[in-house]
């Protein structure tokens, strides 16, 4: 993406007050959602450039590479913003689990009656 595109999708992104809009993850060939995460203007500006996503890490106050501790890259192969331009919508090739547990997303417990369940098992560890 050219840097005058790049320019015009951070103009079109609602960032909350701290600078943050939220993320979503999903499966670009599947639709499966894998993962909410946050990005800032320099995390949007680092994934439309290298086409490797990059969040903000709200715990560590920095830039967040996916995958850069545990080889679970996420390549971009689009990027879309809601209606009100407060929400990012990214389709990623997800490679491994996206989930620092090793599951294969973030949503592996669902609410039933008796309380959450898992229903998806972790992999294995590399």
């Amino acid at each position: 993406m050219t840097e005058t595109g790049i320019e015009a999708v951070l103009n079109a992104v609602l960032f909350d007050d701290a600078g943050l809009a939220p993320a979503i993850a999903q499966r670009h060939d599947t639709g499966e959602v894998l993962m909410l995460a946050w990005m800032n203007r320099d995390a949007v500006r680092e994934t439309l450039r290298t086409g490797r996503v990059t969040y903000w890490s709200r715990s560590r106050r920095a830039l967040w590479r996916k995958g850069e501790s545990s080889g679970h890259v996420q390549a971009l192969r689009s990027f879309r913003i809601d209606c009100d331009g407060d929400a990012l919508l990214l389709g990623v090739e997800q490679i491994g689990p996206a989930c620092h547990t090793n599951h294969p997303n973030c949503f592996f417990r669902e609410a039933r009656a008796d309380g959450l369940v898992e229903i998806s098992q972790a992999l294995e560890a590399r």
